[in-house]
């Protein structure tokens, strides 16, 4: 962050999704083919695993042949050891002691992992690390309304949903905590008690470097405030953060940025409705990204409360754009406009980055334009 970014005042970005009561759904997707571990129907919780892989070990050579001195071709008569065994460290896998063991040679396995192959042309014995399990969580409570084989699940609840406008720290879940009186209130080190930790706590308008030190080292699963200083973002990871796309830092504790940079009120809005679900057991996620495919990050807070009140509308707009949704630009060279989507291209079509991308067309004061559908966000009330 810059010295400029820190001093100027960045406004809370049109757009932002800002409801008390909406039906949400998530998909839950694993990086890899593997397994889902829920069907169609069922309850779900934070928690709950509902698909699961592996990704392959890194593959270690050795060569054999030459640590016990014999030909390639003899290298599998040598094995203690065979394919497809489970080896542990330093544990011997070939020997070759010949004159009735007076000389001794052993190959011991660099690593724990599985050997894969053993060639009597190379005389090299391939072991790979043991694989590394991939486990995808429910992320929030809900049904699971969808199953994508192979490959995840999508999950549905009712709840308030919050978005901000920046965040770092990935998906936790917690109790939310307001620590404050009003949106201007900022949050101060003083504030944050050992009760608090595994808490999502909400401050005002800022809050310190110091707060923010005492969080982490507490164990506070996340922070929800309107502004921050840009300065205090660098001091709190230790190095320059871009706001391209955040959500990988190795933090204990979320931050969720509501209004901007600087001291900034959080909006009354926003802070009513924390203010309001205050105790309740909400899911938040930092990863910020501001490149194709827009990523917000955001407060999801399961309860039915206001099922009754959620419209029709609101159930289409979770499901996406359409011809007539009111949309706004975030790219130029019409950032900032605000249209309404006329029709959504079936085919990709070239940009001038040469890319092919699908499009849409949006009706601006200007007239009808088309843009990659990445570079708009429906506008919500």
């Amino acid at each position: 962050m810059s010295e400029k970014t820190t001093k100027e005042t960045h406004a809370y970005t049109p757009g932002l999704k800002v409801k008390k009561g909406m039906r949400i759904r998530k998909t839950r997707l694993l990086p890899i083919d593997g397994e889902v571990t829920v069907k169609v129907g069922d309850k779900v919780n934070f928690e709950t695993i509902v698909a699961r892989s592996s990704i392959l070990g890194k593959p270690y050579i050795i060569k054999a042949y030459e640590i016990l001195g014999v030909p390639t071709e003899v290298l599998p008569k040598l094995m203690v050891k065979k394919v497809g065994d489970i080896v542990e460290e330093n544990e011997i896998i070939a020997k070759y002691t010949p004159f009735w063991g007076l000389i001794k040679k052993y190959v011991r396995s660099p690593i724990k992992g599985v050997i894969e192959s053993v060639s009597d042309i190379t005389g090299q014995i391939i072991i790979r690390e043991m694989p590394h399990p991939i486990e995808i969580n429910a992320y929030i409570p809900g049904e699971v309304k969808k199953i994508i084989p192979k490959r995840g699940v999508e999950i549905e609840c009712f709840g308030a949903f919050i978005q901000g406008i920046f965040g770092i720290g990935g998906e936790k879940h917690g109790e939310i905590c307001v620590l404050v009186d009003s949106p201007d209130d900022i949050l101060e080190e003083d504030m944050i008690k050992n009760e608090h930790k595994g808490k999502i706590i909400v401050g005002g308008s800022l809050v310190t470097l110091d707060a923010l030190k005492k969080a982490e080292k507490l164990g506070v699963r996340g922070i929800v405030v309107g502004g921050i200083k840009g300065q205090t973002v660098t001091d709190f990871l230790g190095y320059e953060i871009g706001v391209a796309i955040t959500g990988h830092e190795k933090i204990n504790t979320t931050l969720i940025i509501t209004e901007g940079f600087g001291k900034m009120p959080m909006s009354k809005r926003v802070f009513n409705i924390l203010k309001e679900f205050d105790g309740y057991e909400a899911a938040i996620n930092g990863a910020t990204q501001i490149r194709a495919g827009v990523m917000r990050p955001e407060i999801i807070i399961p309860n039915e409360k206001y099922i009754s009140e959620v419209s029709d509308r609101e159930i289409e707009l979770s499901k996406g754009m359409k011809p007539g949704t009111l949309v706004r630009i975030i790219r130029e060279p019409y950032f900032g406009k605000i249209g309404t989507v006329v029709s959504l291209p079936v085919h990709l079509q070239k940009i001038e980055t040469e890319s092919m991308v699908r499009v849409v067309e949006v009706e601006l004061d200007i007239g009808k334009v088309i843009v990659p559908r990445a570079n708009v966000e429906i506008l919500e009330e």
